[in-house]
């Protein structure tokens, strides 16, 4: 809140920023930082959801997002709507970010990934579990192995849980080149996956 306003005039400032389009936030927050916070609200999850998804780390991915944002906030001057949603550019700052974090620690984490429930249930025994883990585990290994492109494809579909025409406008596809490259993507998992005898 400003100094002197009140809480009323607030939640109604806030409520403005609420029905704004995008295009229209995006310029009046050039102008007005405290805009940005609505930016902010409307892609924080899917940009954590990204990051961690890439790192597996909670707290990293906290940081990272955190990172994203202040660095978005410090450039939305020379940001030019180019008729793609403003999530494309905050998704290209997080992979700049993610990259340079892989660089500093110079390795892929695999632990925290690897823990994910990707079966959905509960496994019966103590051997259905480590084959579960172990499925797992190959899937997790066999997606980072796949190209920068198709990974962010699989972790806006499958993590942020967007339809083919939202990915192709994310990624600057068409929706029928976004279904092409997820066949492609799934047939070369499933190739990866069975050339390590896992089926």
């Amino acid at each position: 809140m400003r100094n002197g306003e009140s809480q009323e005039a607030a939640i109604s400032r806030d409520r403005a920023y609420m029905e704004l389009t995008e295009s229209q936030l995006i310029e009046l927050a050039k102008a007005d930082p405290e805009a940005f916070g609505e930016l902010y609200l409307r892609n924080a999850d899917r940009i954590y959801n990204y990051i961690y998804y890439r790192i597996g780390n909670a707290a990293d991915a906290e940081d990272l997002t955190a990172h994203t944002f202040h660095q978005a906030l410090g450039n939305i001057g020379r940001y030019v709507d180019q008729g793609i949603p403003f999530a494309a550019w905050l998704y290209r700052i997080a992979h700049n970010l993610v990259a340079n974090h892989h660089r500093a620690r110079s390795r892929w984490k695999l632990t925290s990934l690897e823990d994910l429930e990707l079966a959905g249930k509960a496994a019966d025994g103590p051997e259905r579990s480590a084959e579960t883990h172990e499925k797992q585990r190959a899937l997790w290994s066999a997606i980072r192995r796949q190209p920068e492109e198709r990974q962010r494809l699989l972790v806006l579909k499958f993590a942020d849980r967007l339809s083919n025409d939202e990915i192709g406008r994310l990624m600057g596809r068409t929706e029928s080149s976004i279904k092409s490259l997820y066949f492609r993507t799934l047939k070369s998992l499933r190739a990866d996956l069975e050339a390590r005898e896992w089926q």
